[in-house]
């Protein structure tokens, strides 16, 4: 099962970044292989945390897919989880985490595991996949840029 790791220390707010990874809507616009996101349901708790169903449409050349998710939404606790609910996927698990460093900075972490449950995708799509998921974390930060104004970058460490 491929899994990623990144922890990236931004110019931006967790509170900045957490909205930013919350705009699911967004996510073709800069997200790669992201060519559609569509909201099925959207739910605010009392607790604060917002749960979101939204299924995906993911391309690479003549291949296309689309999976749907859960997305639990704790800005509480800075953070965002998304696990697969259909699709492509045996498994799909992806943390979010924003912690706050100083006013204006915080570590973004990113980790991801998944499978596919197909043999074939998975030969078919394993290295794309694994190429885009390891720029999705400097996606957010491009993007971040872009939304908020360009800052100085900070650091980065990728395990």
């Amino acid at each position: 099962m491929p899994r990623f790791n990144n922890v990236r220390t931004v110019p931006f707010s967790s509170d900045e970044m957490f909205a930013l990874v919350a705009d699911v809507e967004k996510y073709p616009l800069f997200v790669p292989l992201c060519e559609s996101l569509v909201v099925h349901t959207r739910e605010q708790l009392p607790d604060g945390t917002g749960l979101i169903t939204a299924t995906m449409g993911i391309g690479y050349k003549a291949i296309r897919e689309k999976f749907t998710t859960a997305v639990t939404l704790d800005r509480p606790g800075r953070a965002i989880v998304v696990r697969h609910k259909n699709g492509p996927f045996r498994k799909l698990e992806n943390v979010w985490g924003f912690t706050p460093r100083t006013e204006s900075t915080c570590d973004v972490a990113f980790a991801l595991d998944y499978e596919f449950s197909s043999p074939v995708l998975a030969v078919l799509m394993g290295a794309v996949f694994d190429t885009a998921f390891r720029k999705f974390a400097a996606a957010f930060e491009t993007r971040a840029g872009e939304v908020y104004g360009r800052r100085a970058p900070v650091s980065s460490t990728v395990t």
